[in-house]
């Protein structure tokens, strides 16, 4: 039986997202599986392509096959140049939540909308020096807004104080605007970490490296989420 899910807090309900970039992926399927059952929130899947970032990952079909043994939501996050090429491959690979950088965009308000008419949500990422000017004019069409706390590419990564500032800024970008947009930080989130993320006003927090040093999946889960609400409630 997986846990209990989150608990709302201020009308925000903290939510952790396991990428699963540091997964042995001769047996990804069995994560996700495990993930789930450890109570987490939805899965993230690191789509790199070997340009936009320097390094590759996983492509639709990889995606499709863990969504057989796994009825979490998933989330691609698409670094990757001209990712609208490949849109509709991740949607019916059965990602509910598609997440582009606009820097890598031609079109992008075309892309977003473009999303949104495939069905499912739509993020939008934001690299360490990518200001918030880039989603201020586009919140109308956003669910999701990720605050990159490392460079994009790499998991292992340290995270980068100095983007707290910056996801204090987003949050009260969203709140002033009145739409229902998440707020997620990816990035050297750990136990040492969350809480700074937290209390900044990020709701939705990608673990990944950190989670899997805990001693299980569920032990790394509830363990996040428990200093993440404790920053909320503070």
């Amino acid at each position: 039986m997986a846990a209990a899910r989150h608990a709302t807090l201020r009308g925000v309900s903290v939510k952790i997202v396991p990428s699963v970039l540091p997964a042995d992926f001769a047996r990804l399927g069995d994560d996700c599986a495990s993930l789930e059952e450890a109570g987490a929130d939805r899965i993230q899947w690191d789509v790199m392509d070997g340009r936009f970032v320097p390094n590759l990952t996983f492509g639709p079909d990889v995606i499709a096959a863990c969504r057989k043994v796994c009825t979490l939501g998933f989330e691609a996050h698409l670094m990757c140049e001209r990712p609208e090429e490949l849109l509709p491959r991740y949607v019916e690979a059965g990602c509910e939540l598609v997440i582009v950088h606009p820097e890598t965009l031609q079109q992008a308000h075309y892309t977003y909308r473009s999303i949104r008419e495939l069905g499912v949500r739509t993020g939008i990422a934001l690299s360490p020096a990518t200001p918030l000017a880039f989603v201020e004019d586009v919140l109308d069409l956003v669910d999701l807004l990720l605050i990159m706390t490392v460079s994009p590419g790499f998991g292992g990564q340290s995270y980068i104080e100095t983007m707290e500032p910056k996801i204090a800024k987003a949050r009260a970008m969203i709140d002033a605007s009145g739409f229902d947009i998440e707020l997620e930080v990816d990035g050297g989130i750990g136990p040492d970490t969350i809480a700074g993320a937290a209390g900044a006003g990020a709701d939705v927090f990608c673990a990944g490296s950190a989670l899997w040093r805990y001693d299980s999946f569920a032990e790394g889960v509830a363990d996040l989420r428990a200093r993440a609400e404790a920053a909320w409630k503070g």
